[in-house]
């Protein structure tokens, strides 16, 4: 018995990485298209493996709703911009509690990369300013 503690206790820390993160907060994204680049805000709210939240940026606001699965997250908003709609899907990997990145499709509209990292609560978010923040190419 005593020799099966050691191995379970490696199996347990070998299965570390597979828990999912929390990554509930205030996110600020780095998004990079072929049209151009962006800074939208999000704010997470994690339940489990459950993702709900708001996107503010380019396309105004929308509500969201994805999941946390170990390491990797995925979720979705619908927009309108310019006399289009269509689903901002966004996919990627938690790489630490602050830092995340990955890939995002809008629907006919084209594809990008992003990067994201978790800010400190110290106030008002600056989430409104995003919209001032987008360059074209």
């Amino acid at each position: 018995m005593s020799r099966l503690l050691p191995i379970a206790l490696l199996a347990g820390l070998a299965c570390a990485p597979l828990l999912a993160h929390d990554i509930s907060g205030n996110w600020e994204f780095s998004v990079d298209t072929a049209a151009g680049s962006g800074s939208p805000s999000f704010v997470f709210k994690q339940d489990g493996e459950k993702l709900t939240g708001a996107y503010t940026g380019l396309f105004g606001k929308a509500e969201l709703t994805g999941t946390v699965k170990g390491d990797q997250i995925d979720f979705k908003f619908d927009f309108s911009y310019s006399g289009q709609s269509g689903v901002a899907h966004y996919t990627g990997t938690i790489e630490s509690e602050k830092k995340m990145k990955g890939k995002v499709e809008f629907g006919d509209m084209g594809e990008g990369t992003w990067t994201a990292t978790k800010q400190v609560a110290a106030g008002p978010t600056t989430a409104g300013n995003s919209l001032q923040r987008w360059r074209p190419r």
